[in-house]
């Protein structure tokens, strides 16, 4: 029994010994990759505008307070964020709606979009149907966003959807 012991202690001490030279490595990998990556982590991450952009609407007041009597004109400079674009206006033709938010995708093929005058492109779309068409351009499809990423009503799209259509004929 004393050799089996033995044999056991032996082995326990062993592979204590390994797994303690693995956690060791392991936090010495740890440190040197943590040292190697503060400097990038700070600069890239820490300073990005978008990670900015982001904190400074976390951390800003959600709540304004008017006092009855008081000037409170500088609440409304305070609702409106510092350089706002004024909001586009919604095109009265499918033309113009093609030309201002369509055609950078459409004229160019941009993500896999039918080319104006690619009628092999568009003509098994336009078989399935305006309705469709419509659809997809309102609702997004692959990597087209809903309505082309704008905000205009369906209205507009299925104009702007009409006028490619016409293009395509």
């Amino acid at each position: 029994m004393s050799e089996s012991q033995s044999s056991d202690t032996q082995f326990f001490n062993s592979f204590s010994m390994v797994l303690g030279l693995l956690v060791a490595f392991a936090i010495v990998l740890f440190a040197v990759a943590r040292s190697m990556g503060a400097d990038s982590q700070g600069q890239a991450v820490l300073l990005e505008p978008l990670h900015l952009a982001s904190v400074q609407k976390n951390i800003a007041p959600f709540a304004q307070v008017a006092i009855a009597g008081k000037d409170n004109s500088a609440l409304a400079a305070l609702s409106s964020p510092a350089g706002a674009a004024p909001a586009v206006a919604v095109p009265a033709t499918g033309e113009l709606a093609f030309t201002q938010v369509c055609s950078a995708c459409h004229a160019t093929g941009v993500n896999g979009a039918p080319k104006v005058g690619d009628h092999a492109a568009w003509a098994p779309r336009i078989a399935q149907g305006k309705e469709t068409l419509y659809k997809d351009a309102i609702a997004g499809k692959g990597a087209m966003p809903p309505k082309g990423g704008t905000t205009w009503p369906d209205a507009t799209i299925r104009m702007a959807v009409d006028y490619m259509i016409s293009l395509n004929k």
